[in-house]
């Protein structure tokens, strides 16, 4: 553990987003208080240790007679070891004297205590030796534990400094400056001094400086770095943008909505560092274990002091194995095995546009065995297109959609959006209409080109006293069958075409939901559409389990009685009417949040509207949990064996660990943990 968790029990990792403010954003506030704990701080310690270790090595007397060599005399240089480690004990064991002292004060003794108790103890007796009592010191056993200490210090924070990066990286994300518009002049001022409905130009290639709506210019926007959407976005006017996201081919003018920390990025960034600094079952056992670890060692350390002191062995001997069994035993390893894999999974998610809000969400979901989708907005796009037209007589199929789109092209109904965006997805030309007028719940009625049209549902024919002509019942008892919607054309009362719609399922749901039968893991649909639209969406989908005619107050008790049944339920909804749901359930996990990534009833949030991530997450949460226990087993596992071999059960046999090589294994446990923890980062969501 380095000198940075010192201030937080149970080793927790907080993020910094380094440096100052960014673009409005301030840094975690934990940040000004681990600035000098950098990895950079910790290089420079280990370096200056390492000269002092080196002359003290050169004048140690056991590796003078074992690697016969002899050193230079001067008067005074037998007292070079002791000067150089007194200097070495105070300036490189600095951070473990000062780490134990906090320890203590919390009451909640740990590996600081620990490496503080064996540098101490070599250290005193190393002084006593050389002032008044016979024996040989350990002035270089205390060096080598020291710097390999030291070193191990600073490739752990190298490891927490990659793994935090996701929110340094999207600090980054943001322009220093801005080109806001005041009174058609152009000035450059700082991201901080913008503030809602400030119109900012956007030049080709820029970043957008905050969260904001198009209100000129058509471009494209390349969104990759905070939704993971690989393909530009195209953009209009009316059309949000996201701070940090980058302008393609076409100059903008956004208005301002939200600036600083309630910008998206903003969002995102708060999210993943309180992932990264909450707790999960798995760092609650790691700090158990810890805490035994600690114990063990003291006990065991008193044990081998106390039998090897009344041994004909030196008084030296009992030190040093005392001193080897405190350092072999310290928990450096077992404090970093679950943060950096947390720090490492949270930021490999955001990078993904998967947002962990609860990090006990992230870890439940690698134990869900059935995925209860929400259908509107979820698994479909809650935007209905046409899928079949009916002409009537010899009137042409495209011919009566364009016309249709033009009657309705004034309308703000959802089912005259649908016929006009189907007739543009058809490259359609949509003619002008005049004289719009709406018919209140029955349609609507326009002229198109000198020609009386209207367009409508049942309700309009009965209200125009028009019979449904005969060529078209049978679509009439199609649709209704599939759950959809028919609409009619009409011109001079009479039925020209008939259109029907449906709200057109996602094209990665299909691949989202195999994904999630490949992981053996159960898709069931929860909507409160009819049986017909339920039975359909399922029969499109693959999918063998749902549940139709639920009202929203009535998901969340559906969720309770599958949990009942023993099942792990993770409900997947837009997080707005689905809240109790997502609440209710194991792991809920809100899809569709798009820009607005501050909800608050699922645990993970999707900023994509992509349900392909849902296996992402369950994906991520199983690869993050085996590579805890990985990190858990090593860094306790050794023990098994170095443990006793510290104490020096077979010293009798030769066999002796010196405090030094148990320094350098327990820094080795160390990086082999946090090299398997970076191995996290292979996993392809």
């Amino acid at each position: 553990m380095s000198e940075a968790h010192r201030h937080h029990p149970a080793h927790a990792h907080p993020v910094a987003t380094g440096g100052p403010e960014l673009g409005g954003l301030r840094r975690a506030p934990h940040a000004a208080a681990h600035e000098v704990h950098t990895a950079e701080a910790f290089r420079r310690r280990f370096w200056i240790s390492l000269a002092l270790t080196l002359p003290i090595l050169l004048y140690a007397q056991p590796l003078q007679q074992w690697l016969s060599y002899r050193v230079p005399q001067f008067p005074g240089a037998e007292h070079v070891p002791f000067v150089l480690g007194t200097v070495l004990f105070f300036y490189g064991g600095a951070i473990f004297l000062r780490g134990a002292v906090d320890e203590l004060r919390r009451r909640l003794p740990g590996m600081m205590t620990l490496v503080a108790l064996a540098i101490t103890v070599a250290y005193v007796y190393s002084v006593a030796v050389t002032l008044f009592v016979p024996g040989e010191p350990l002035y270089w056993e205390l060096a080598t534990l020291i710097t390999v200490m030291l070193l191990g210090h600073w490739m752990e924070m190298e490891a927490v400094g990659r793994a935090r990066g996701a929110l340094q990286e999207l600090a980054r994300l943001l322009p220093d400056t801005a080109e806001r518009l005041v009174d058609g002049q152009v000035e450059r001022v700082p991201v901080d001094a913008l503030r809602a409905e400030d119109v900012v130009l956007i030049r080709p290639g820029g970043r957008v400086p905050a969260d904001g709506t198009v209100v000129e210019g058509e471009s494209s926007v390349d969104e990759a770095a905070i939704t993971g959407e690989s393909r530009p976005v195209p953009k209009a006017p009316g059309d949000t943008v996201i701070g940090g996201t980058v302008n393609g081919e076409g100059a903008l003018r956004v208005r301002i909505t939200r600036t600083g920390a309630e910008t998206t990025l903003g969002r995102m960034m708060h999210l993943v560092e309180e992932a990264q600094a909450s707790r999960t079952r798995t760092q609650v056992l790691a700090d158990r274990a810890a805490s035994w670890l600690t114990l063990i060692a003291v006990v065991t350390g008193t044990l081998t002091f106390a039998l090897w002191a009344i041994s004909p062995r030196p008084l030296g001997f009992a030190f040093e194995r005392t001193v080897t069994v405190l350092v072999i035993t310290c928990p450096h390893a077992l404090g970093l095995a679950i943060p950096l894999v947390v720090s490492i999974s949270t930021a490999l998610a955001a990078r993904n546009g998967l947002l962990v809000r609860d990090r006990l969400a992230l870890e439940a979901a690698r134990d869900i065995d059935v995925v209860l989708f929400d259908k509107t907005g979820t698994l479909t796009r809650a935007e209905h297109r046409v899928t079949r037209i009916y002409p009537v007589g010899t009137t042409d199929p495209n011919q009566a959609l364009a016309l249709a789109a033009a009657t309705e092209a004034n309308s703000e109904h959802m089912l005259a959006r649908a016929l006009v965006e189907s007739a543009r997805e058809r490259g359609l030309a949509i003619p002008p209409a005049e004289e719009f007028q709406a018919i209140p719940g029955r349609g609507v009625r326009a002229h198109v080109g000198g020609r009386a049209f209207h367009v409508g549902g049942p309700r309009l024919l009965e209200g125009l006293g028009v019979s449904l002509p005969p060529e078209l019942e049978p679509a009439l008892a199609t649709t209704q069958d599939a759950g959809e919607s028919l609409v009619y054309l009409l011109e001079d009362s009479s039925v020209r075409a008939a259109f029907a719609l449906r709200d057109v399922v996602r094209e990665e749901s299909r691949e989202a939901v195999q994904a999630l039968h490949a992981m053996g893991v159960q898709v069931a649909l929860i909507t409160g559409d009819s049986e017909a639209v339920a039975r359909r969406v399922v029969t499109e989908l693959g999918i063998r389990e749902y549940y139709a005619q639920v009202l929203p107050e009535e998901k969340s008790r559906k969720v309770a009685e599958l949990r009942r049944q023993g099942r792990r339920v993770a409900m997947v909804g837009d997080g707005v009417n689905d809240a109790p749901a997502l609440a209710a359930a194991d792991v809920g996990i809100a899809i569709g949040a798009g820009t607005d990534v501050a909800v608050e009833a699922g645990g993970v949030i999707l900023v994509r509207n992509d349900p392909r991530d849902v296996a992402r997450i369950i994906q991520l949460s199983r690869a993050s949990y085996r590579k805890m226990l990985q990190n858990l087993a090593w860094a306790t596992g050794y023990n098994i064996i170095a443990l006793p071999l510290a104490a020096g059960v077979l010293a009798n046999q030769g066999i002796v660990l010196p405090p030094a090589l148990a320094a350098v294994f327990m820094s080795a446990s160390t990086v082999i943990v946090a090299i398997n923890a970076q191995l996290l980062r292979r996993v392809r969501l």
